[in-house]
C-alpha cells in the first residue's frame, strides 16, 4: 500500500472513531439536558433557610420577620444564616460571610430549601468560593431571582433543578398585592402541578417547542459569559427579565449573546417583565418587544412575551431545569411543566 492510501486510510479511521466520540459526548450531553435532578418538594415539618448571598439588607429586619411567619403558616420552620444582617459596604456581610452562611445551608442535611432573601448584586463574587459536593448528593430547592441568576446557572451546571420564584424583600404590608406570586411560589414548592397560560402579543413569534427552561435575569446571563458558570442553552428554551436598564444596553447584551452562539441551537424565548427601562436622550425608536424580534431575527424558534416574572408585583414560580412544552400563539401562549 503506497503512503498516501495508508495516510488517507488511518484519516478515515480516525475520522470515523472522532466522530463516533463526538457523536457519544453530543448523546450524553442530551442526556444530562433532560435528567437534571429534582430536588424533593416540601412537606409540613420542614426546615427552610433564609440567606442573603448578595446585597446588604439594610431596615430589613420587618420583611425577614414577614419571611418566617409566611413559612410557618405553612408548617414549615425557618431558620435565618448567621450573616444575613451583617454590612459588608454593598453587600450582605463580607464574601467569606456571605458564602459561610450559603455553604452551612447547602451542606445542612436538615435544610430542605434555602431561600435567598434578596437580589441586587453580590452573588457572583461567592460561585467558585462554594463546595457543591454534598449538595449535588442530596439537593435541595434554592429560590430566588434577580442577582441570583448567577446561582441559578451554577446549579444548573451541576446537575439540579432550581426555583427562580418570589424572595423575602418580595413580601408587603398588604399581601393581598401579590397573592398570585406567594400562591404560584407556595403550590411549586410543595409539589403542584404547574401550567401558566399567559396573555397573547402581536409581537408573539408563534411555534411549539420543548426543551429544558433556564435563563433568569439577562444581565447575569450576559455576566456570565465565557465564564464556567455561563448556561449552556443548547436544546432549551430561555426565559430573560431585567429591570432599570437602557434599551441599547438590552440590545447590546443580546447582541453579545448572539455573537457568543448562545441562541444557535435554542429551542425558544420567553420574555418576562421588562421593568423601569430608562430612556436615553437619543430615543431607541421601537418597543422593547420589537427590539428582541429584530436582535433575534435570524431565528426561526418561538419567542412568547408576556411571561408574568421578574421585578414586578405579579412574579410568578418557575423552575429552572425542568422540561416544558411551549406553544405560542398571537392570542395566547401555554408553558406547560412535565413532572
Amino acid at each position: 500500500m503506497s503512503k498516501t492510501l495508508l495516510t488517507l486510510s488511518l484519516f478515515s479511521v480516525l475520522f470515523f472513531f472522532g466522530k463516533q466520540n463526538v457523536n457519544t459526548q453530543n448523546s450524553e450531553l442530551q442526556k444530562h439536558h433532560k435528567t437534571l435532578k429534582q430536588p424533593p418538594y416540601l412537606k409540613a415539618g420542614d426546615t427552610v433557610a433564609i440567606v442573603a448571598p448578595s446585597g446588604i439588607l439594610k431596615n430589613k429586619a420587618g420583611e425577614i420577620d414577614q419571611a418566617k411567619k409566611l413559612l410557618k403558616s405553612w408548617g414549615l420552620f425557618p431558620v435565618v444564616g448567621k450573616h444575613v444582617f451583617s454590612q459588608g459596604n454593598h453587600f450582605a456581610g463580607t464574601d467569606d460571610e456571605r458564602c459561610e452562611d450559603f455553604q452551612k445551608m447547602l451542606d445542612d442535611p436538615k435544610i430542605k430549601a434555602i431561600w435567598c432573601a434578596r437580589g441586587g448584586y453580590g452573588s457572583v463574587r461567592i460561585l467558585d468560593k462554594l463546595n457543591w459536593q454534598k449538595f449535588k448528593k442530596k439537593p435541595k430547592w434554592v429560590i430566588g431571582y434577580s442577582d441570583i441568576t448567577a446561582i441559578h446557572n451554577q446549579i444548573h451546571n451541576k446537575g439540579v433543578e432550581s426555583l427562580h420564584a418570589m424572595m423575602c424583600v418580595s413580601l408587603t404590608k398588604d399581601l393581598s398585592d401579590i397573592e398570585t406570586t406567594i400562591s404560584t411560589f407556595k403550590n411549586t414548592v410543595f409539589g403542584q402541578p404547574l401550567k401558566y397560560t399567559l396573555t397573547g402579543s402581536t409581537y408573539n413569534r408563534t411555534g411549539h417547542s420543548e426543551g429544558q427552561l433556564v435563563g433568569g435575569n439577562l444581565t447575569m446571563l450576559h455576566t456570565m459569559l465565557g465564564s464556567k458558570s455561563s448556561m449552556d442553552t443548547n436544546g432549551k428554551i430561555l426565559f430573560i427579565e431585567e429591570i432599570g436598564e437602557y434599551k441599547y444596553h438590552i440590545d447590546r447584551m443580546l447582541q453579545s449573546m448572539k455573537r457568543a452562539g448562545y441562541f444557535d441551537n435554542c429551542n425558544g424565548v420567553i420574555v418576562g417583565d421588562m421593568t423601569r427601562l430608562r430612556k436615553n436622550t437619543t430615543l431607541w425608536g421601537t418597543s422593547i418587544e420589537q427590539l428582541i424580534l429584530d436582535a433575534l431575527s435570524e431565528y426561526n424558534f418561538p419567542i412568547a412575551f408576556n411571561m408574568p416574572a421578574g421585578h414586578e408585583k405579579d412574579n410568578r414560580a418557575l423552575i429552572l431545569g425542568r422540561i416544558v412544552e411551549l406553544t405560542v400563539e398571537k392570542n395566547k401562549t401555554t408553558l406547560d411543566f412535565s413532572d
